[in-house]
């Protein structure tokens, strides 16, 4: 008998999911354990594999569509079965997808009676315009349209009862391209209008790209950060003379490079043995007092934004918390990142210095109550013991804290216990 395939939980915290790739196609047989698909989760792409051994008789969600956890993306069963008998409506394959509403008022023209994608023509000069009906339209041409900046509202179908399909976006484009709108259309039986009446001219169409599964759980979970904790922030200036003259001299004997961000999660490790009270999380009805330091970094990668965790930092030297940063990096560049290995920090640190920002405010990476914003190294005048002016090396540090776990005064303690140290690392072996 046939069997509806559903969509399942990939990640703890995942409730929605884009298929990325089908590896089986319709018609096709697999055994339990095949994998049948890529799913794009909220931070990496995961192996779907099969629960059974079956044949895949139909797909409902296609690569590229979205289905929320429990929703069916495909049907299977034995070969020949009719997988309509599961009477499973077809979802959409994308949210984003969806032909836009259109106003009552719609300033566009009425599409013309013509079914070869031509460009719409206007009314007679001085005529109403007619406002324009979403006409019913294929995924792969709301797809194409998206890509190529047409309003696919302007294009007429030519599929079964007026269906806009992929050729008539294509259409479309290449004859707004050639210059369809430059000049008015006369209306059958009229002379031309003069120059500069009655035309419609092309408009720049704004490019619109779909959110990601990882684009939107990233948003949902920063925004429910950031409006649900009341953070705040503390700033302060280091001297990084030090710092920075210490990894120099590290560097300068080995063949590969130590990060800073290694050595800042390393101090800000041992700040937080010093400060547990700053390692806990917000839990409703309680607060969790951490065992353990583990802390995440927040690397930028091409589609979002993910944050690597090394595991209890406190019990490991700068080279290893290095050498497991730069492997998980290289994982998540290759979306290959587990829930374990980028959920549950502590504590965050984020670096934009490398990108030449001063200071900068973030938000915090839940459900840790605190993140610790670096900015750029820079070479500022600055008063010395003596009251002398000199040049030195400075950092800006911007604390963020969630105000519901740990107090100002907490804050402030650990803060300037972690600028000591970064001012003198030495201080750390203390």
């Amino acid at each position: 008998m046939a069997q509806k395939l559903m969509m399942i939980a990939l990640s703890p915290t995942m409730t929605e999911g884009t298929i990325a790739t089908w590896k089986k196609n319709e018609g096709e047989a697999f055994v339990a354990g095949d994998l049948l698909c890529e799913v794009e989760t909220d931070k990496a792409s995961m192996d779907y594999e099969a629960p059974t051994s079956a044949v895949l008789l139909k797909i409902l969600v296609p690569a590229g569509g979205k289905a929320s956890v429990g929703e069916t993306i495909a049907v299977i069963g034995k070969a020949g079965e009719a997988s309509v008998s599961l009477n499973e409506p077809v979802p959409q394959p994308s949210r984003e997808a969806e032909t836009p509403a259109v106003e009552k008022e719609s300033p566009i023209v009425a599409a013309s009676s013509e079914t070869d994608g031509s460009p719409i023509a206007p009314p007679p000069h001085g005529a109403p315009l007619a406002p324009v009906s979403a006409l019913p339209s294929s995924p792969l041409a709301r797809k194409i349209a998206r890509e190529l900046g047409v309003d696919i509202r302007m294009v007429r179908g030519s599929g079964p009862e007026g269906r806009v399909v992929e050729k008539d976006v294509k259409a479309f484009s290449e004859k707004s391209s050639a210059g369809a709108f430059s000049s008015a259309v006369a209306a059958p039986g009229e002379a031309s209008s003069p120059p500069g009446e009655g035309k419609v001219l092309a408009r720049p169409p704004s490019k619109e790209t779909p959110v990601s599964g990882k684009r939107a759980v990233i948003a949902k979970r920063l925004s429910d950060s950031f409006f649900s904790a009341p953070h705040y922030y503390l700033k302060k200036q280091i001297l990084a003379e030090n710092l920075a003259e210490a990894r120099a001299a590290v560097n300068a004997k080995r063949e590969s490079s130590i990060s800073i961000n290694s050595i800042i999660v390393k101090l800000a490790a041992t700040a937080l043995l010093r400060h547990p009270e700053m390692n806990v999380f917000w839990k409703g009805d309680r607060i969790e007092q951490r065992e353990v330091i583990d802390i995440g970094l927040a690397v930028a990668l091409p589609d979002g934004l993910i944050t690597p965790i090394v595991r209890d930092c406190a019990a490991k030297g700068i080279l290893q918390i290095d050498a497991e940063f730069s492997a998980l990096i290289e994982k998540a560049k290759g979306k290959g990142l587990s829930p374990g290995e980028y959920e549950g920090a502590g504590f965050t640190v984020t670096n934009l210095g490398s990108f030449g920002i001063d200071e900068f405010t973030a938000i915090i990476n839940p459900p840790g109550s605190a993140i610790l914003a670096v900015g750029a190294i820079i070479k500022k005048p600055v008063i010395g013991p003596d009251d002398t002016i000199l040049a030195a090396r400075t950092m800006t540090l911007t604390l963020g804290c969630d105000h519901r776990t740990i107090d100002g005064a907490v804050g402030a303690r650990f803060m300037a216990d972690l600028a000591s140290m970064l001012e003198d690392p030495f201080q750390a072996l203390l």
